[in-house]
């Protein structure tokens, strides 16, 4: 595979993204074996939850129009500069992966990336910002800044629930708009009444994030540039702002 050439009005120059992927970690052939055939279409399966994705900061994608899209793994990265379906890149993070030398040339294949990364093709531009994200605890609590809503406490991930604050037994429906995080002691206290009938005052609203505060909340490996690309994205009213 010849050097893959990075596209785009901005090529990020820092390499700080972390060096472990390099020629030293990457056996000769690897890097060429993962790309495969440059006329395969279908996008492989690179899991962002694999022991060795976790290694490495994740790489965040975008659409042609600069909208959060999702994040993806370095190999997934390599894939996309590989097949020439990068429209524009940014931030200033940078990372290298080196693979196989030619046999003809001995020249070393390798493929320069950022950690913003604009994607070509429709089926980015299909998922509209705003879709509502899936809910789960894990991003409920970060969404909340694992506040419980009644007292205000600050607890820990298993300490804390989901309440939802018209219950389920009352036709209460499991959305962003409708739970809350709770400590165990008050989601009991609360049992299956509404928050006034319990005399419980809710301390913050719920709200709905959208897709580059889910994209904040669902990673905890947030390298900075991608922080501040991200925030530009989020709500005025978002709990995110109000940390630092």
């Amino acid at each position: 595979m010849k050097n893959a050439k990075t596209r785009g009005p901005s090529l990020s120059s820092a390499s700080s993204f972390p060096s472990a992927i390099s020629a030293q970690t990457q056996p000769a052939g690897t890097l060429d074996t993962m790309i495969g055939s440059k006329h395969e279409a279908i996008e492989p399966a690179f899991s962002i939850f694999s022991a060795e994705a976790k290694r490495f900061p994740l790489i965040l994608t975008l659409d042609q129009n600069g909208i959060p899209h999702r994040w993806i793994t370095w190999q997934h990265a390599v894939w996309y500069y590989a097949k020439q379906r990068i429209a524009w890149e940014t931030g200033t993070e940078a990372f290298t992966v080196n693979g196989g030398k030619c046999r003809n040339t001995g020249e070393l294949s390798s493929v320069t990336a950022a950690s913003i990364i604009a994607i070509k093709g429709k089926a980015m531009a299909i998922r509209g910002f705003n879709q509502t994200p899936p809910l789960n605890n894990r991003e409920l609590f970060h969404r909340d800044r694992h506040v419980c809503g009644y007292c205000a406490g600050i607890f820990s991930h298993s300490k804390l629930t989901r309440d939802h604050i018209i219950p389920y037994c009352r036709n209460g429906i499991d959305t962003w708009m409708n739970v809350v995080t709770a400590c165990r002691p008050c989601n009991e206290r609360k049992g299956s009444r509404l928050p006034e009938e319990a005399n419980m005052q809710l301390v913050y609203a719920p709200y709905i994030p959208n897709r580059a505060e889910f994209l904040i909340l669902a990673n905890r490996r947030i390298l900075a540039d991608q922080m501040e690309f991200l925030k530009l994205h989020v709500a005025a009213h978002s709990r995110v702002h109000l940390v630092s």
